[in-house]
């Protein structure tokens, strides 16, 4: 299914039960739904029951927030395995992750943590994006963190990296253009370069979401996914299309989650764009 110009919602807990229960002829609430892979990873239940009632009528998205791509000790093959189980069960459009690390010595950790950008940690994302590619035997799709420090010595910045470890894996670009924004507040470049230097190619999926500013610090943003898409995040957004054209948008509200109307007012006020 084409959803270059479809604006789909991340779906969360607090709506499952309502999509699940849906009559099978009834319109889509969205065009596309992305869950959070690692919520489902069970071997069965009521989660799952309704995860496959609503993978059977919408086109889905697995989003990993556990992968853990960016761990110089590679992947956990047992996690892999489950993922690469979920995958084949509801067929997904997309499969993503971050680019971050989140477990050492067998401790996962409850953060998309930073990389230091050079050679040497881009020679560990290549290889376990590698690994995930070649267990899920599919391209997946790397998202871009939000970012509240930077690393001394590092040799390239941020939109470098990426465009080499798409050239070195044939990985995809999953662009959150408010991590784009939140990482521009806090380490003071200009979101608007930063996206400049992506190129459409990269891109195959965009995401939306909302900060919140530090309480302690208010010229720190922090990435919460729990309020609505600023308007400064919705004007990159129109530019970064009018650039490169449509992509398949994804609305995520994770804290604090609202109302389905409010979500669906996100979502179409992004879907304005994509028509344009």
């Amino acid at each position: 299914m084409n959803l270059a110009r479809a604006c789909g919602l991340g779906l969360r807990s607090a709506h499952l039960a309502l999509f699940a229960a849906e009559a099978k002829d009834a319109p889509l609430t969205a065009p596309w739904l992305e869950i959070h892979t690692e919520n489902f990873l069970v071997d069965g239940g009521p989660r799952l029951s309704m995860l496959d009632a609503i993978a059977a009528r919408y086109p889905m998205s697995c989003h990993s927030v556990a992968l853990s791509l960016g761990s110089a000790q590679g992947l956990d093959k047992d996690h892999l395995a489950r993922v690469k189980d979920l995958i084949a069960r509801i067929k997904p459009e997309f499969v993503s992750d971050h680019l971050s690390w989140s477990a050492v010595d067998g401790v996962h950790l409850n953060d998309l943590l930073p990389l230091p950008y050079d050679d040497a940690a881009l020679d560990v994302v290549a290889a376990n994006v590698a690994q995930a590619q070649d267990t899920f035997d599919r391209r997946i799709l790397i998202e871009n963190p939000s970012r509240y420090l930077a690393f001394e010595g590092a040799s390239m910045d941020e939109p470098e990296f990426l465009a080499r470890l798409v050239a070195r894996t044939g990985c995809g670009l999953l662009l959150d253009i408010n991590n784009v924004h939140v990482s521009a507040v806090n380490l003071g470049f200009d979101a608007g370069d930063y996206l400049a230097r992506i190129p459409a190619r990269m891109v195959e999926e965009i995401h939306l979401a909302g900060f919140t500013p530090s309480i302690d610090h208010p010229d720190l943003l922090i990435d919460t996914h729990g309020a609505p898409v600023a308007d400064e995040v919705w004007a990159l957004y129109a530019e970064t299309i009018a650039r490169i054209g449509p992509r398949p948008t994804l609305i995520e509200w994770d804290t604090e989650v609202p109302a389905l109307p409010v979500l669906m007012d996100e979502m179409r006020r992004a879907q304005k764009v994509l028509s344009i």
